[in-house]
């Protein structure tokens, strides 16, 4: 290992969050000069903007034949926005949580979950498999543009927001169009090249420490292809708009299954193998913490800073338990032991008190 992969590394984490940054920024205007919506630019362009690093880092690594960071990629993306992105949110300030996120939008990531775990039992994910799932988010996409222009006029508030942040009520200057579509391109270039440097960096981080490829793929690459849902939900969070921050990452992690996992799997010149460790330990972790959130977000419509440390903590637990198991420390069973006869449940039992309370307070 030697300097090159840190460089590897930093550069493409940089050039992740750069590319996110201006390709949201490019699209969003380039749509508004179009017509669209700045609350539908909202919901369909900044949402697949945030999964952008995840989706050039999974199609790239499918395209070199590591389906291991493909798959770790989005599963330990996944966990780390609810487990650690959510919850240093949340220590930050205490979180808002709508109706309809409860109703609708967190069972569909429960559901989107169950799916993907579903496909993937056979050990790969293959073409047919990929386009079920784009075409699931496509119709996720559809329905989230028609649900939005049958919003009240009370709505118009995020909307004026939203296109203040963008710069999309300002006056169309001269060649706009042109510059927007070159923020877009340069946007993707910027994926392109960020994906390159961080897989490349992370398969020969992986190979010198002797940590698997999945593992890598579950913690640096999963966190650093975070940080746009990380800097978005810190963001919200400081301006007040609490709410935000925690439908950004729901619908970051509906689209990392369904969009990033589909695209990978389609272009993949060969169906992306699943490894048994992901189907026995990381997907049910994935889907565990999905569920999870029913019940906390359940609480009284909030996420308290309290539990907001519960999160974290579960975060670091989980993984500090795949560094000492892939390592072969002798006590890495003794510690995944302890947090799943003990601490499990006693959280899940808190977790249930907690919302029979709510329950019945609504009642």
């Amino acid at each position: 290992m030697t300097l090159m992969t840190f460089v590897y590394l930093i550069a493409g984490l940089v050039l992740l969050v750069a590319g996110a940054e201006v390709l949201v920024r490019g699209a969003a205007r380039l749509a508004a000069q179009f017509g669209i919506s700045p609350l539908v630019i909202g919901l369909t362009v900044v949402a697949f903007g945030t999964s952008a690093p995840e989706t050039a880092v999974s199609v790239q690594s499918a395209f070199a034949g590591s389906g291991d960071l493909a798959i770790g990629n989005v599963v330990g993306s996944n966990i780390a926005n609810v487990l650690l992105i959510l919850g240093l949110t949340a220590l930050v300030a205490p979180l808002v949580v709508s109706r309809q996120l409860i109703r609708l939008d967190v069972p569909l990531m429960i559901g989107a979950s169950l799916v993907v775990y579903a496909l993937a039992w056979d050990g790969r994910l293959t073409r047919l498999d990929g386009a079920l799932l784009f075409a699931a988010v496509v119709a996720y996409t559809v329905f989230l543009i028609v649900s939005s222009r049958r919003e009240q006029a009370g709505a118009s508030d995020p909307d004026d927001e939203f296109a203040k942040e963008f710069g999309l009520n300002a006056p169309p200057k001269r060649y706009a169009a042109s510059i927007n579509a070159g923020l877009l391109l340069g946007g993707l270039v910027l994926l392109v090249l960020g994906s390159n440097f961080l897989v490349e960096g992370a398969v020969t981080l992986a190979r010198a420490l002797g940590l698997s490829e999945l593992v890598i793929g579950l913690t640096v690459i999963a966190i650093g292809t975070s940080l746009p849902e990380l800097a978005t939900s810190m963001l919200a969070a400081f301006r007040g708009e609490r709410d935000i921050a925690v439908g950004n990452i729901v619908g970051s992690n509906l689209f990392n299954l369904l969009c990033v996992l589909g695209l990978a799997s389609l272009v993949s010149p060969l169906p992306i193998n699943v490894s048994p460790a992901a189907l026995a330990f990381d997907f049910p972790v994935m889907i565990a913490v999905a569920v999870a959130c029913l019940p906390i977000f359940f609480s009284g419509y909030a996420i308290d800073r309290w539990e907001g440390l519960l999160f974290v903590s579960y975060y670091v637990a989980y993984t500090l338990y795949l560094v000492l198991a892939n390592t072969g420390r002798p006590f890495a069973e003794v510690f995944g032991d302890a947090v799943l006869w003990y601490a499990l449940p006693l959280t899940v039992v808190t977790l249930l008190v907690i919302t029979m309370r709510s329950w019945r307070l609504q009642r």
